[in-house]
């Protein structure tokens, strides 16, 4: 039987499962996969980052640099005091007391966040890349200290694998949402849409190609991992590559005009033929 205590901790790891389950249904359906024992820590840091990603791109009434900082702040203390009346901050410093996840990477994520406040157009590769390791690949690093476990041998040979997975993640997510970041948010993410102020072909299949990379390298790093997590990574690693190729068959012309989806039912088959070929041992 919970004491009064240990039901906070349930109750907030649940909280973060339900941010999770509503702001992402792919990523759910993945976490699904995981063993059991990993899918709260899991939902720990996605519901972690999807609050830091709302204050930054949702909040548009308020003081968005003055929530940040507070989150911020509420998230060191969480972490120094191993306790937090925020559920989510809760749960995220569990599991980062759990897997020993290093401080640095939740700095690197914060940093990516106030530039999401602070800057808008990125023309140089290496600012976009360093946006992006704060915002994406600490993120993957953060899971694969819960997929490692404490083995920190497997940890550093699967670091840079995991760091190109959570990067093409995010740069087709970018790809994806290019029109509502530029029309709505004023953000250019793409040197090659940023100089140009559009699209066109050039542009596009020089985008694909560093995804089609990274895809690559993350690919080789999940079939590495430990079995309790390599099915539901590569469920979502095959979730995000189905939507890019259905954006490299996409025009331009038709990405600026909307954002590209995975209908549900095909989202079913992706795990069906993800499932079959992990029992093949085909991936």
């Amino acid at each position: 039987m919970m004491n009064r205590v240990q039901l906070y901790q349930h109750v907030s790891q649940r909280c973060s499962r339900t941010i999770t389950q509503h702001y992402s249904t792919s990523f759910s359906a993945a976490i699904r996969m995981l063993h059991c024992e990993l899918r709260y820590p899991i939902c720990a840091i996605y519901g972690f980052v999807r609050v830091a990603d709302e204050i930054v791109d949702s909040f548009h009434d308020y003081d968005k640099a003055a929530l940040l900082r507070q989150f911020e702040e509420a998230t060191h203390q969480a972490i120094a005091q191993q306790i937090s009346t925020n559920p989510v901050l809760q749960s995220f410093q569990q599991t980062v007391h759990r897997y020993h996840i290093p401080q640095e990477l939740i700095d690197a994520f914060f940093r990516s966040m106030y530039l999401d406040l602070e800057k808008h157009t990125y023309r140089q590769r290496d600012e976009l890349q360093t946006y992006v390791y704060g915002s994406a690949e600490v993120v993957g690093l953060m899971c694969l200290c819960v997929f490692c476990d404490g083995d920190m041998d497997l940890y550093a040979s699967l670091k840079e694998s995991a760091r190109a997975l959570g990067s093409a993640f995010q740069k087709v997510n970018f790809l994806r949402d290019i029109q509502a970041d530029y029309q709505e948010l004023n953000r250019s993410y793409f040197p090659a849409f940023a100089y140009k102020g559009y699209l066109d072909e050039e542009a596009k299949r020089e985008i694909e190609t560093d995804i089609e990379q990274e895809f690559a390298q993350g690919l080789q790093g999940i079939k590495r991992l430990p079995a309790r997590s390599r099915f539901g990574v590569y469920v979502a690693y095959r979730y995000f590559y189905a939507l890019f190729r259905k954006i490299q068959r996409t025009s331009p012309d038709k990405i600026m005009q909307r954002r590209i989806r995975i209908p549900n039912r095909s989202k079913l088959m992706i795990m069906l033929r993800a499932c079959i070929r992990h029992q093949l041992n085909m991936i």
